[in-house]
């Protein structure tokens, strides 16, 4: 397969404007608001946002003030797609009217792991097999982080959080992270990757490939979060790379159906580096430890990911 095209090989090629901007009251060192930040920057300011419900919501608009430079929609939990897609859809029905220009409104939803693993996942599956042109951007933080870290589908295997404490017996999450990229991926849409702020050349070139493309995108960035991570926010950043760097988080996209890694790393590191930083998972054991390394592995060999 052709490597994808290139929209912006140096951080000089972004444009200077900004269109999530500043005064918003996110964490220090939120992935999210980083994340937020460089995708508006690849799509432009002729981009209509929805978000649900979510951290992204709460820190971007508390009234009578808003960092969106862009006409933006807060919705229901579980709905975020499906309002997309009937934006979309009026989209296209006022301009075959004639009552909007015949230029490409872009179509953007900013969810987290909870609004689209869990609670959305039935509407966005449904806007999946319509059809609708749009980029959904799921911003993974791997927990209900507004309302309390709480687990959601996303949460690591073992990983504590307020609703999967670690006891004598049970040892936190006691579940994988479930493969939101692979669920779909299955809907054979047109494009779907993986990014996080650690590579944001890569970020903003996917989220440009994505609403680029005909038909819907989807696009899964790991948004790290020092609040419910347990971690310094200076490693904000840090720590996503060496979510890549381990394997833990592999960068790829799918074309099409085809499949190619787009940060390739030429010696995993174990995946203890990425563990250990984090409070969430300073109560793994070396045995607890090893057993994440192995589905790390099994995970990265199903990839082809050496």
């Amino acid at each position: 397969m052709a490597v994808s095209q290139e929209y912006f090989k140096t951080f000089r090629d972004l444009p200077r404007e900004d269109w999530f901007v500043c005064g918003h009251r996110a964490c220090q060192g939120c992935g999210e608001a980083i994340a937020v930040r460089l995708i508006l920057k690849a799509l432009g300011p002729n981009t209509i946002v929805v978000s649900p419900t979510g951290c992204l919501e709460i820190i971007s608009s508390p009234f009578p003030y808003t960092s969106w430079a862009v006409p933006w929609i807060h919705v229901a939990f579980e709905n975020a797609a499906a309002v997309a897609s009937g934006i979309e859809a009026g989209l296209k029905v006022l301009a075959r009217k004639g009552l909007l220009e015949k230029q490409k409104t872009n179509v953007l939803v900013l969810a987290g792991d909870g609004g689209t693993v869990d609670i959305g996942l039935q509407s966005l599956s449904g806007a999946l097999e319509r059809g609708h042109d749009f980029l959904y951007v799921c911003l993974d933080n791997e927990a209900y982080m507004n309302t309390g870290i709480q687990r959601s589908g996303a949460t690591p295997f073992m990983c504590w959080t307020t609703t999967s404490q670690v006891g004598r017996v049970k040892r936190g999450n006691l579940t994988w992270k479930k493969n939101m990229p692979a669920i779909v991926a299955a809907h054979r849409v047109p494009y779907v990757a993986t990014a996080t702020v650690a590579y944001p050349l890569d970020l903003a070139n996917k989220a440009k490939r994505g609403i680029e493309t005909e038909g819907p995108a989807y696009l899964h960035v790991l948004a790290s979060c020092p609040t419910g991570w347990r971690l310094p926010p200076e490693l904000s950043v840090e720590i996503s790379r060496l979510a890549v760097q381990t394997g833990f988080f592999p960068l790829y996209e799918i074309v099409d159906g085809e499949f190619r890694v787009t940060v390739e790393i030429p010696r995993r590191k174990p995946v203890a580096e990425y563990l250990k930083p984090q409070g969430r998972f300073r109560h793994l054991t070396d045995e607890d430890i090893a057993k994440i390394q192995e589905q790390v592995d099994r995970e990265c060999a199903r990839l082809g990911i050496p």
